[in-house]
């Protein structure tokens, strides 16, 4: 399971910082009251299983994944939920609230939805609920490997 001083160092070695907080940041809300962003910008990371098949799924966090376009994106069939917190652990290796699209298994689909590049930079998690990495779409997906897929409404205006 990786640790936050994991992500860092991975982070390091691609010049990007891990912020980290005093207080709480498991919710999108919480998390831009420590950045000092809005929640739109926090890049929430959302582990769902369609069927017994897990995805992760980042995305803005003012922005609801649709489990048809997510069906749609991955191919996969059967409904769509999300895991329990022990299973979003074994897939992803990160705690709930904590969950970030860094050091996944490569086996994981990551999912990027377009809905983030309205932004500067966004705000993913760090591994842990008390951190946020500054990126920006771009980054991401160069850094995790992501694929961009919109599984979320497109943003109006």
């Amino acid at each position: 399971m990786p640790t936050i001083d994991d992500v860092k160092s991975y982070l390091a070695e691609r010049e990007i910082d891990v912020l980290e907080f005093e207080a709480h940041t498991p919710t999108c809300e919480t998390a831009a009251a420590a950045v000092g962003c809005r929640p739109a910008q926090i890049a929430k990371s959302v582990l769902f299983l369609v069927g017994d098949r897990p995805v992760l799924v980042v995305t803005c966090g003012d922005q609801r994944v649709k489990s048809s376009k997510l069906k749609q994106a991955t191919g996969f069939s059967g409904k769509v939920r999300l895991p329990a917190a022990e299973e979003v652990i074994r897939h992803t290796g990160y705690a709930p609230g904590g969950v970030c699209p860094f050091l996944l298994s490569p086996e994981l689909p990551l999912l990027l939805d377009p809905s983030m590049a309205r932004f500067d930079r966004v705000y993913a998690a760090a591994g842990n609920d008390h951190s946020a990495v500054p990126v920006t779409l771009n980054q991401l997906q160069e850094i995790t490997g992501g694929r961009l897929a919109e599984v979320c409404d497109p943003i109006e205006g």
